[in-house]
């Protein structure tokens, strides 16, 4: 099936290219203006800026974003092109975006080609983006490839391009490659600035390699490159997790003598190396304190807080907690009711977790993926299968869906309970997604479709042993 699909695109992929050759040119969709006679202005009207114009919107780039499927996104281009649409960089970037997003890498070089080829002139932002879904898929090397061919594209590298590609880089554990390319910057034609620095930074400390990422630090400001927050912030966040808080209160000192103010961020990390120290009270004066310092606490100094208190088991601490933000009119986000609703369903208390569900919904906070999967991997933990169906329902509606795992969960619960439409209605969802079940999965499934008929279930017994089942 997956190589029909591979073959079924390159032939429109093929067709489109050889289209878009042949074909003379065409004029663009026009939209019709009503004409109105002019007037005189007055001073008033005169001296009034006039409105900023809005961004013209094309037809097809706005269709394409509702497509999910790169064989419609193929037929609704050669569509439009057959309308007479006159398809120029925004579409092939569309397309291409499209196509990205689904891994059809292949068919991303056949149109890149034939942008090139036609000498279409393109934006870095569109490389950029390439470069992050190779990164996402483990193709760092396309992403060098690519960032060495932009200027073949009629398109001029800049530094954005530049660092974008180290930190694909560091994100794919390829550190000694993303040094490579940073020493070469000069000879490129780049100065790496700040963000340069503090994404090899990040490599290094990712590799627990201390002193190595001080020796970049010390270099940047060799260099006369400012070290911003986000350099402090990320060497502040190794040293607690180590639980070197001294250290990393030597850093926040350093970082104000600098002139650079410590964010949120800052004090989070420092709070959350407080934590992990079992120092709760002097995370959360913390927390109190940092205001006087101009720094006015956030959501995530108060998520810090709970989720120390729920991973303590202080639940209704952390409830409380909550009940302080809102005092002090700070409106809880969905990461600070995640907190809440990833402990209790954790202790077994899925029921209660799903009146925070509610109860944020009410508030006009949307839950998100993380959320009713915790809900729906919740219910199953209590078996409770039948409210782990309402919600899935509910995530299906909202365009989520959960794990394999909890899929699995839910259709073995429902049999088990005799609920077996509704287990195929679940099997069903997951056809949908073109996901399968594994074979522990089926084999709880007949077990417990089977339960009653002691034969029937000896039988399947022998068969699940077999090999190739």
């Amino acid at each position: 099936m997956i190589l029909s699909r591979t073959r079924t695109i390159n032939q429109s992929l093929t067709r489109i290219v050889r289209n878009s050759i042949n074909k003379t040119p065409s004029q663009p969709f026009q939209t019709l203006r009503s004409t109105k006679p002019t007037n005189k202005k007055t001073r008033h009207e005169r001296s009034r800026k006039p409105p900023p114009k809005l961004r013209k919107s094309i037809p097809f780039v706005t269709n394409i974003k509702e497509v999910h499927d790169p064989d419609e996104a193929l037929d609704l281009f050669e569509e439009y092109q057959k309308l007479g649409f006159k398809h120029d960089y925004p579409s092939y970037s569309a397309l291409i975006y499209k196509l990205a997003r689904s891994r059809n890498f292949k068919e991303v070089e056949t149109l890149l080609d034939y942008i090139k080829n036609n000498n279409i002139r393109c934006q870095e932002t569109l490389f950029v983006s390439l470069f992050q879904h190779y990164g996402k898929s483990n193709l760092s090397d396309k992403a060098i490839d690519l960032f060495h061919r932009i200027p073949s594209f009629n398109c001029t590298r800049t530094l954005q391009s530049f660092n974008f590609l180290l930190n694909v880089l560091i994100e794919d554990n390829r550190l000694n490659d993303a040094k490579g390319i940073f020493t070469r910057s000069y000879k490129m034609g780049f100065r790496p600035n700040s963000v340069s620095f503090n994404i090899i930074i990040k490599g290094h400390l990712q590799k627990g390699e201390w002193e190595e990422a001080c020796k970049v630090f010390e270099e940047m400001l060799e260099r006369e490159i400012q070290p911003t927050v986000v350099t402090y912030n990320s060497l502040i966040g190794f040293v607690c997790e180590n639980g070197d808080l001294g250290k990393g209160m030597l850093l926040l000192e350093d970082m104000t003598k600098k002139g650079k103010y410590p964010n949120a961020a800052t004090y989070a990390l420092l709070m959350k190396g407080f934590c992990s120290v079992g120092k709760f009270d002097a995370a959360k004066k913390m927390m109190f304190d940092m205001e006087y310092r101009g720094c006015k606490p956030k959501l995530v100094n108060f998520g810090v807080l709970m989720s120390d208190l729920g991973k303590r088991g202080k639940i209704n601490e952390a409830k409380s907690m909550l009940v302080e933000m809102k005092k002090r009119r700070f409106k809880p986000d969905v990461v600070t009711y995640n907190i809440l609703i990833n402990y209790l369903c954790k202790e077994g208390r899925a029921n209660e977790a799903y009146k925070f569900l509610v109860e944020m919904q009410v508030e006009g906070c949307v839950p998100n993926c993380a959320t009713y999967r915790m809900m729906v991997d919740g219910f199953c933990g209590i078996g409770e299968f039948e409210k782990g169906l309402r919600v899935l329902s509910a995530m299906l509606a909202s365009k989520h869906f959960p794990r394999l795992e909890s899929f699995c969960c839910l259709v073995v619960g429902l049999c088990e309970e005799g609920k077996l439409s509704d287990a195929c209605f679940v099997l069903e969802e997951m056809d949908k997604r073109k996901m399968r079940f594994h074979f522990e999965g089926w084999e709880g499934l007949v077990r417990g479709a089977c339960e009653e008929d002691k034969g029937t279930s000896e039988l399947v017994s022998e068969l699940v042993t077999l090999d190739g089942v």
